[in-house]
């Protein structure tokens, strides 16, 4: 918690509003004395939280408030007239940059930011227009970008004005105070005077000091005072932790505006803006220079107040389809450094409580920091299964065999389904033990390689369309699970399983699932206790239906769009048909479907029911035994963590590749990395379109994607095959080896390595 502070820093931010005071008094023949009222102490661990539950996957709620203000709408001031347009701005910029004089710039920064009526008078597009939407902030963007692009250039008078402008704004702002201390009375040491004392916990205690009710004009000023690229200078950071207080503490009627205003920045500001705030983060919690700061112990709000403005910034990201910056731009790999897994218990014990963890705001922390929050968070529950398995047979009196202690699987390949069902049916209760694999009558020891070649055989064989559980989509390069009814859906239940121990037992699957897929196994992130609830259901949009069947995606969109009557020329009801078997059924979208035909009225009902239909209802049973599958292995609170794309990374790997990542990592056998053949291989490989590098992953690992560590993750290694330079070469998938022929020159080893990885049948396996 915060210090309540000592003598000598009570006596510190005394003489500083003595000093106040007295420049005030200087400033002003006024007859009443500067009073600064301050805000009871509170310790910050007993004040209300200002992150989000995710428990409740409820990141941030605003976009679900209507559109008007839910709190009474507060009269707009009257504001200062200083009309400027960005012609005039920067013709007196460039007459100040030519002649030298800066009197005018100079005055203009100091009027505009001296309080929050200035800032509005002097951005605001129209002074007499009220802008109380969250569809337009009425903020002159041209002048805005103008005045910051110009700002870091001018002298520095002009940014210290222009600070001193901020905290005389932001003091204005804090209840009770009534400082207004002109800007001409301010000299250096009254400035580094505000910057001790603003850090005291009479000022720092609580957030009831920003309880005040705000107008749209308040909003405004946050939102324009957000974008000062100041702010990327450590030496500010006192005064940026504050204006983040005080945007945090807002409101969530408040939020709602900010964050539909933040959605229509430029791609450009809005990524500043994100970036700013990361490192802001980051060199809190690692400064460079220590001393440059407060202790942490003082300003333990200033994380949670950054945490929660750039949570508004992910929501303004999130309502915007496509996003303006990737969801990854929000990782913070800082977060990757600090005790990842006393985050998670912290989280986990106090949830949305007075303690800050990183994990309420799961945005940030990188797929790479989420992977190790959920491995070891596995391996505790594995850890914890095998000492009580352990435990159970010593209480017996019987002999304890290391065997207990892992998930042994052993199947036959000739029966590998029905053998996989049968061991996972029978050893549920062990799904959480580090896993085994043993083919029948095959010697071997599994040091992870039988592992993997059970799982690429059982994935081979479940989706291959005569199986029948799933279709492939081949416009779309997907597999989708097939709607038709039977009276067993086990088997899904052991794809998901299957899923849910590779990502336990950190093995890649080359499955092809849309990402429709992943939301709806994370509908909801935990399986409810009501068994009667349905899960794996979640909105769905014509979008996503794209994702899997486009042609058809296409039609509907055609109906949206058909100029003429739609119920004449199409001449279609609330009834779709599906064959099954050979056999052709009819299933209605809404009760008496068949009877109701779609018209221009309700054709976006038909489509959304339609839709709905295909992603949800019409496989609603297959998709709920895969969905308790996967969770009866990853029954774990860090998958609330996770987006849908993030899960679909930690089970597939990611598509993105580094094959100079690659060439780091390699290890040799046989071979050294200066051998000829070797040159010849790395020369021919990165050199290699996308298509065939895949290819090569693809035949040498069994998956044409990268594990969430990385290459180096792969282990990959070339071994040289001594044979004749006429074979092709060999992949044991299994252990992520290519076995090379020494070929005499690169146009031999190009020619025999492109014909090997464009013609390997299935998954490559030796």
């Amino acid at each position: 918690g915060l210090d309540r502070g000592s003598k000598s820093q009570i006596s510190t931010f005394s003489s500083f509003v003595s000093t106040v005071t007295q420049k005030k008094e200087a400033a002003e023949n006024r007859s009443s004395p500067a009073h600064l009222a301050l805000p009871n102490i509170r310790n910050v661990r007993d004040l209300p939280p200002i992150c989000l539950d995710v428990r409740q996957k409820q990141r941030m709620s605003m976009d679900a408030l209507p559109s008007e203000v839910k709190v009474p709408a507060l009269p707009e001031p009257t504001l200062p007239s200083q009309p400027k347009s960005v012609k005039d701005f920067e013709e007196d910029l460039e007459k100040a940059e030519s002649t030298g004089n800066w009197k005018t710039v100079h005055a203009f920064y100091i009027t505009t930011f001296d309080s929050f009526p200035e800032l509005n008078a002097a951005f605001k597009k129209d002074a007499t227009a009220s802008f109380n939407t969250i569809e337009d902030s009425g903020v002159n963007a041209d002048l805005v970008n103008a005045v910051f692009d110009a700002l870091l250039n001018t002298p520095q008078d002009i940014q210290k004005s222009v600070l001193k402008g901020i905290i005389n704004s932001l003091l204005r702002e804090w209840k009770g105070t009534q400082i207004q201390l002109p800007l001409s009375t301010w000299d250096d040491t009254t400035f580094s005077q505000f910057q001790e004392s603003i850090q005291h916990p009479l000022l720092a205690s609580g957030q009831q000091a920003y309880t005040r009710p705000r107008t749209k004009d308040d909003l405004r000023a946050y939102f324009i005072l957000l974008q000062n690229p100041q702010f990327n200078i450590t030496s500010t950071y006192v005064i940026y932790a504050h204006l983040l207080r005080q945007i945090a503490t807002l409101v969530e009627a408040d939020h709602h505006f900010l964050v539909h205003w933040l959605k229509k920045l430029s791609q450009k500001k809005f990524k500043q803006l994100v970036e700013r705030l990361l490192q802001f983060v980051s060199l809190r919690l690692f400064p460079a220079k220590p001393e440059e700061f407060p202790p942490l112990t003082k300003c333990s709000w200033w994380i949670p107040s950054a945490s929660k403005v750039l949570a508004l910034l992910n929501t303004a990201n999130n309502l915007i389809h496509p996003p303006l910056i990737p969801y990854t731009d929000f990782y913070n790999s800082t977060l990757d450094h600090i005790d990842l897994m006393e985050e998670y218990h912290t989280w986990q014990s106090f949830g949305n409580s007075h303690r800050f963890s990183f994990c309420q705001y799961p945005f940030v922390i990188s797929i790479a920091a989420k992977k190790i929050i959920i491995q070891r968070d596995s391996e505790q529950q594995m850890i914890s299964i095998a000492r009580q398995s352990l435990v159970d047979k010593v209480s017996r009196r019987q002999r304890p065999d290391m065997n207990m202690l892992f998930l042994n699987m052993k199947v036959r390949r000739t029966h590998l389904v029905s053998d996989s069902l049968d061991e996972l049916t029978r050893k549920r209760a062990d799904l959480k033990k580090k896993l085994k694999v043993t083919f029948v009558g095959e010697a071997g020891l599994d040091m992870g390689g039988l592992t993997k070649e059970w799982f690429l055989l059982l994935i081979r064989q479940i989706f291959h369309p005569d199986y029948g559980m799933f279709t492939y989509h081949k416009d779309s390069n997907c597999h989708w699970f097939s709607s038709f009814k039977c009276d067993n859906y086990s088997e899904f239940r052991l794809v998901g399983i299957l899923m849910g121990l590779a990502v336990y037992n950190s093995i890649t699957l080359d499955i092809r699932f849309p990402p429709c897929c992943y939301k709806k196994l994370l509908s909801p992130p935990i399986v409810p206790s009501d068994q009667n609830t349905p899960v794996g259901i979640c909105g769905v949009t014509i979008d996503d239906l794209c994702q899997i069947m486009p042609e058809l995606a296409h039609g509907l969109k055609e109906l949206l769009s058909y100029e003429g009557n739609v119920e004449e020329d199409f001449y279609s009801t609330f009834q779709v048909f599906q064959e099954e078997f050979g056999i052709i059924k009819s299933y209605n979208l809404k009760p008496g479907g068949d009877k109701i035909p779609v018209t221009n009225q309700n054709r976006r009902e038909y489509v959304q029911l339609y839709t709905d239909f295909l992603l949800n209802k019409s496989i609603y049973k297959q998709f709920a035994a895969f969905y308790c599958g996967f969770h009866s292995v990853c029954a774990s609170n860090a998958l609330m963590l996770l987006r849908p794309e993030e899960v679909e990374i930690l089970v597939c790997g990611s598509p993105e590749l580094d094959m100079h990542a690659l060439q780091r990592s390699t290890q040799y056998d046989g071979y050294a990395k200066t051998d000829p053949t070797i040159r010849y291989f790395w020369d021919v490989v990165l050199g290699f379109p996308l298509d065939l590098q895949k290819k090569l992953l693809h035949f040498t690992t069994g998956s044409d994607r990268v594990p969430v560590g990385g290459m180096a993750d792969l282990n990959f290694k070339i071994s040289k095959n001594e044979t004749s330079t006429n074979w092709l070469p060999v992949a044991h998938t299994c252990f992520n080896q290519l076995c090379l022929p020494p070929y005499k020159s690169k146009k031999d080893l190009k020619q025999k390595l492109i014909i090997g990885i464009s013609n390997s049948e299935g998954f490559g396996l030796e």
